[in-house]
């Protein structure tokens, strides 16, 4: 309806232009036009004033990698797995299946932090396009495990719902590892590799899930490969990957434990948080300064850090909360 009506405004302007001077016809003329980028689904005005959905793929490498790189401290081995499977996904003109990636680590480690990011980079014109950027958690959305089969109608529903409006929807699942068993898989028809789903196509969307589950599992191969005088940067991410499924598949505190989307290889990247070291927790002391707007104190960076850096109780090598209470001690300091 919308676009006939703008339809009956271009027709009708050429016969009501003779009645107008030259300066009204320019601006019945321009307002005709404004009208019609308005009510035309994708075009560029209104995704330039208005929330719409950006059917093209925008994405920016350059400009992503240099978020993570500046703000997102010791997690080299994230940062690669993600850039290499945004990449791969953005090449494609119609993927063949949506995006999957699930990060694991600590808490205070980057991923809800890295989510974030992506997210931010996601949409063109740095314009906050929280429409389709969808939060999921597991605290504040699925509390009751006596309503799980609710929980999975509302959950397909919303996601099918959600892609019809945007292909290039993203789900971003926080707290994974206390997400009721089999609730997650009530999504599994949407992650595979089918072209269409009762006429809705999913090889756009793009999946996060944020767990807790397997960060010991990463800390514990991390420390081994300091105590062997191994870099962190030598860890290989392949095998790491490998003991991530087998990990959160067998483990009881994970929203994945037996979960089919991993039977069925669906999650198409596991990514590990590394845990942070006394130099990444100073880096990410020195960039709450800033934020702060707090002048550069090498004492106080140190002494913050210093306090963080907890685990193993022997060595002190790692901060167990990562940098997640980093800006409240500033703030406090």
């Amino acid at each position: 309806m919308k676009l006939l009506n703008a339809a009956v405004v271009f027709i009708l302007v050429p016969t009501l232009t003779p009645a107008l001077d030259p300066l009204s016809t320019s601006v019945l003329m321009g307002s005709a036009a404004v009208a019609w980028q308005l009510l035309s689904s994708q075009s560029w005005l209104k995704c330039s004033l208005l929330e719409c959905c950006n059917m093209k793929d925008t994405l920016n490498f350059s400009v992503i990698k240099m978020d993570l790189d500046r703000k997102v401290f010791g997690q080299h081995l994230a940062i690669e797995i993600v850039l290499r499977a945004l990449s791969a996904n953005m090449r494609s003109k119609r993927p063949r299946k949506p995006l999957v990636m699930s990060f694991h680590g600590w808490t205070g480690t980057g991923k809800s932090f890295v989510s974030s990011i992506i997210a931010e980079n996601l949409y063109r014109l740095n314009i906050p396009r929280q429409k389709f950027v969808h939060h999921f958690s597991t605290v504040l959305h699925f509390p009751h495990l006596s309503h799980i089969h609710l929980y999975k109608e509302q959950l397909q529903n919303w996601i099918r719902g959600n892609v019809s409006a945007c292909p290039r929807s993203l789900f971003i699942f926080a707290e994974m590892d206390q997400m009721p068993h089999g609730l997650i898989d009530s999504i599994m028809p949407f992650l595979g590799y089918r072209e269409e789903i009762d006429g809705v196509y999913y090889g756009k969307a793009i999946f996060i899930f944020l767990n807790n589950a397997g960060g010991d599992k990463i800390t514990e191969i991390a420390l081994d490969y300091w105590r062997s005088l191994k870099r962190r940067e030598d860890i290989p991410v392949k095998k790491l990957q490998s003991l991530l499924s087998e990990e959160i598949f067998r483990n009881r505190n994970s929203g994945f434990f037996h979960s089919q989307l991993i039977q069925k290889n669906l999650i198409d990247y596991f990514i590990p948080f590394l845990p942070l070291e006394y130099k990444h927790v100073r880096q990410c002391v020195r960039e709450e300064l800033r934020v702060q707007g707090h002048p550069e104190d090498e004492d106080l960076i140190a002494e913050i850090a210093l306090a963080m850096t907890d685990y193993p109780s022997e060595e002190r090598l790692y901060s167990s909360k990562g940098c997640k209470t980093v800006a409240s001690r500033v703030a406090l300091s």
